[in-house]
């Protein structure tokens, strides 16, 4: 295992840290762009056709958006809770926090498909107008990264359950844990610009 980790990260362990650290926010930066460009043109239409994005919000359960919203700030809570815990080499309870994290991740899926299903059974879908496009768009993008932090997740918690983690080397797991508290800040944006303001 160390010699894997030196062919990879030949540097000194504080300088991998740090690129990586520097990785994963270039990589952020990016989704940044593309969801800045979703909420740029959800903004240029909403100021375009208030009223038509008006009567799309009211559409929207802001209950089932605020269930969301708390599922998901009690993930990025557990997360980090998590990396505080293996930073002090407690592994087991990495592994307890990954999993409730991963569980609120499919919370928030579960709650996310049955308010979908309640829309497409009104005849309320993604063509429906503007408004309904870009929340499916902006909604359907951001469950695709909830998705793909579930797996990363998941793959820490493996990981873990192998020993590859300890006080002394966990960046994984803090790397994934920043791209998870990421997609939990862009449903913080989506929640008031979709459910919210009116």
């Amino acid at each position: 295992m160390d010699t894997v980790r030196e062919k990879i990260f030949p540097e000194d362990p504080l300088v991998a840290y740090q690129s990586a650290k520097l990785g994963i926010w270039a990589f952020l930066a990016t989704e940044v762009l593309l969801f800045g460009g979703l909420f740029v043109t959800y903004t240029v239409f909403r100021i375009k056709y208030p009223a038509m994005f008006h009567d799309g919000h009211m559409k929207l359960d802001r209950t089932v958006g605020a269930i969301n919203t708390v599922v998901l700030i009690c993930s990025s809570l557990s997360v980090a809770l998590g990396i505080a815990a293996i930073r002090q080499g407690k592994v087991r309870v990495l592994r307890t926090c990954l999993l409730l994290t991963v569980a609120c991740g499919a919370t928030f899926l579960c709650v996310k498909y049955f308010e979908w299903s309640k829309h497409l059974a009104e005849g309320i879908g993604p063509g429906t107008d503007i408004f309904f496009s870009l929340y499916y768009m902006m909604t359907g993008l951001h469950g695709l990264h909830v998705i793909g932090g579930m797996a990363a997740l998941s793959t820490m918690y493996v990981l873990a359950g192998r020993g590859r983690f300890s006080a002394e080397y966990h960046t994984p797991v803090e790397i994934t844990g920043i791209y998870w508290h990421f997609v939990d800040l862009v449903w913080i944006y989506l929640f008031p610009m979709l459910y919210l303001i009116g």
